[in-house]
């Protein structure tokens, strides 16, 4: 239950910050020409709660729904990351969509969004297939 309740909340502020709309992050990243700033507001929202919380959590015995607090281990730069991230960055410019906004932006345009999410656990699914092959 508190999976769905905070996704519904993630995909509510999507939405009325503005971000399954693509014209409007892809306006973010047009820096030399009609520019939006709406997704610097976004990110800025974010960051201030994510200060918040990681002022907060340190103090918690244990997380609210789960026995213990599992935080990532890795601190190491790999190709896969750098990778990753590249390809994240270049589809999220040229889409104007990332997973969650994507994901939000079936109920407002679904056939848009429905390509794009299609796109998306494709390129997934062939990452799996060629993990399986290499670990």
């Amino acid at each position: 239950m508190p999976s769905l309740v905070s996704g519904t909340l993630f995909g509510a502020g999507l939405t009325l910050g503005g971000m399954t709309d693509p014209a409007r992050v892809r306006g973010f990243l047009d820096l030399f020409g009609d520019w939006d700033p709406t997704l610097a507001f976004v990110m800025g929202g974010a960051v201030i709660v994510m200060a918040i919380v990681w002022r907060v959590v340190p103090r918690m015995a244990a997380p609210l729904f789960e026995e213990q607090f599992h935080f990532p281990t890795r601190k190491d730069f790999d190709a896969r990351l750098i990778g990753g991230a590249a390809l994240f960055g270049i589809g999220w410019g040229i889409a104007g969509l990332c997973p969650g906004p994507g994901i939000a932006a079936l109920v407002i345009a679904p056939q848009a969004a429905a390509i794009f999410v299609l796109a998306m656990l494709s390129g997934m699914a062939i990452v799996r297939l060629f993990e399986g092959e290499s670990r």
